[in-house]
């Protein structure tokens, strides 16, 4: 499994990573079976939120796919911008501790833009990390504007990611967002890879294209596409899988390497398209 160094912690993290947004809707003992799988092939970032399943997430599924085997793990969770106060920080980031049934995370995030002030946010982050609760913290679902307003605040390397919706049919974050990202040593998150239900169909024009390359190679479409969105230095992607076969296909993309020809196909099949006023978040 290919793995890179995560933003400015130092710590080398899989390129591709599992996510667990709306596992709570799937069968739990198959959901926790190809989490555990993911983690026996080297998926070893995984990402959750106390959004998810309003905690269940955590608690049921993350928490037991981890036990006995926390320390293989690149483990984030999220807070919700209406607890994002200094002490709403912390007491969110404690229920998600106990929740998960550990002593840390890895990553801590920022779920999206709130009301909240970033400085009591920041704050907050910082001292979770003094206390040894969590080893770095981000943010998720940044604008440059907002990351800018983040760094100010905190001053360089401080934000270790932005996790944010990156999929072929929507590269804003190209623009200006990785760009920003990469000269501040932080790393990008890509979550819904395949677009959450939207994957190109394959009578598309883009969809023929993802096909004529899998083909070609010996892979799917699918692996096809995860590959392109972690083609950059500081580009990580953490899609969901319920089922284990679909996750053994996801960790099989980390070893495909597209040519230069192949990325410029995918690359003229899904136009960026304009710069939007603000990212979509999830």
């Amino acid at each position: 499994m290919e793995k890179r160094v995560f933003g400015n912690t130092g710590v080398k993290v899989p390129v591709i990573g599992q996510g667990t947004w709306q596992m709570e809707s799937d069968d739990a003992e198959g959901a926790i079976r190809s989490l555990r799988a993911g983690l026996d092939l080297g998926l070893t970032h995984l990402d959750t939120a106390e959004l998810y399943g309003q905690g269940r997430v955590e608690e049921a599924l993350v928490s037991k796919a981890i036990a006995g085997r926390r320390d293989e793990v690149f483990l984030v969770s999220k807070v919700m911008p209406s607890n994002a106060t200094r002490s709403g920080t912390v007491a969110a980031c404690e229920r998600s501790l106990k929740r998960l049934r550990t002593d840390r995370l890895d990553c801590y995030l920022l779920h999206w833009p709130g009301s909240h002030p970033l400085e009591g946010t920041v704050e907050a982050f910082e001292q979770l990390v003094t206390d040894g609760k969590i080893r770095s913290w981000g943010v998720s679902n940044f604008a440059v504007d907002e990351l800018e307003e983040v760094l100010a605040i905190a001053g360089p390397k401080r934000i270790a990611c932005n996790q944010v919706l990156y999929h072929l049919e929507e590269r804003a974050i190209e623009h200006t967002v990785i760009p920003w990202c990469e000269a501040e040593g932080v790393a990008v998150v890509a979550y819904s890879p395949f677009g959450n239900g939207r994957f190109p169909k394959p009578s598309s024009t883009g969809g023929k294209v993802l096909a004529s390359i899998a083909q070609a190679r010996g892979v799917t479409p699918y692996q096809v596409a995860l590959q392109f969105l972690v083609r950059g230095t500081s580009m990580f992607a953490i899609p969901k899988a319920s089922d284990e076969s679909h996750m053994r296909d996801n960790a099989k993309a980390a070893s495909l390497k597209l040519t230069p020809e192949e990325l410029r196909r995918i690359d003229a099949a899904f136009p960026r398209g304009d710069e939007p006023d603000e990212l979509p978040s999830i």
